[in-house]
């Protein structure tokens, strides 16, 4: 039985519940092991309580040998790799835009000035800001129901959540509007989830690279290593979106390349610096290096500060 350790919320226990599955029916029987993470005991932000508090928890477990397998929110991990662990698949990604609920399913140009709008998340606030609607912005924690919660009982006109979560919970009939890209970038890796492992389980390794998605891998590849360049982590005002796209050669042939769009925000909304640019998908770390770098000509550590 292959022990999948994974977060107590409905959330995550259906996302590590969907590999369990995929384990399950290839012939693997798979169980999932809940675990307590610090950022299920806090009510605070974020980006008070620090980058990790989802995931720690579970690679102590992974570890300690008290599960076989850890499944993530991709967004949710810190950047840097740690060297006894792997992440041994990213299944095909979810929707990764950002989503509004609303009260009376109002879309965000329909909200009026001073509308109370819920999110802590620092790459939110700071593009919602720079839209200049007049939005009143307010901190947001708790579990994806718990969010929702607050527009059903109307302590919030609206608040901004990942599609991609309404969409696992079987709730993206309640999405009054997903977010363009040009309008709100979404976080590096949103949508997309890190099935881990230790490094020295070869069979293991092997078994779920099987679930693995290349074209998802080198998106998520080139968004966090955006991240990495510019010394910030899942809480800093950053969005980066990336995709495998077809484009035509000087003879009209088709081929695969990696296109990245990533920005930088001030948190509160007074400039946004945004860069795009494509490249070999086989090297997606280099095409987020190069991304960073041009952020960074352009001012972009001035805006993440010490995050």
């Amino acid at each position: 039985m292959i022990r999948i350790g994974t977060r107590g919320s409905l959330l995550a226990t259906t996302q590590a519940g969907t590999i369990a599955k995929a384990l399950t029916d290839a012939g693997h029987p798979a169980e999932l092991v809940i675990i307590k993470t610090d950022g299920d005991a806090s009510a605070a932000p974020v980006a008070e309580i620090g980058v990790g508090v989802f995931t720690t928890a579970i690679r102590v477990a992974l570890r300690n040998r008290e599960v076989d397998v850890a499944v993530h929110s991709y967004k949710d991990l810190p950047t840097a790799p740690e060297p006894d662990l792997v992440i041994a698949a990213v299944p095909p990604r979810a929707d990764s835009r950002d989503a509004l609920v609303s009260r009376g399913n109002k879309v965000l140009g329909e909200l009026p000035p001073g509308s109370t709008v819920g999110t802590s998340a620092p790459r939110r606030i700071a593009q919602l800001k720079a839209l200049g609607l007049g939005l009143e912005i307010r901190p947001l924690r708790g579990n994806l129901d718990s969010r929702l919660g607050k527009v059903a009982s109307g302590e919030l006109d609206a608040v901004v959540v990942a599609r991609a979560g309404l969409e696992r919970i079987g709730r993206t009939d309640e999405v009054a509007e997903a977010f363009d890209p040009v309008v709100l970038l979404p976080a590096p890796a949103q949508g997309a989830l890190a099935v881990e492992c230790r490094g020295d389980d070869a069979e293991l390794v092997s078994i779920l690279a099987t679930l693995d998605d290349p074209s998802t891998r080198a998106a998520i590849d080139a968004e966090r290593a955006v991240l990495s360049a510019l010394e910030a982590g899942c809480t800093a005002p950053i969005g980066a979106i990336a995709e495998v796209v077809e484009s035509l050669d000087d003879d009209g042939r088709i081929f695969t390349e990696l296109s990245l769009i990533a920005a930088v925000a001030a948190e509160d909304g007074s400039d946004v610096i945004r860069q795009s640019r494509v490249g070999p998908v086989d090297q997606p770390r280099q095409l987020g290096e190069a991304l960073a770098a041009e952020l960074l000509e352009l001012g972009a550590g001035e805006l993440i500060g010490d995050r």
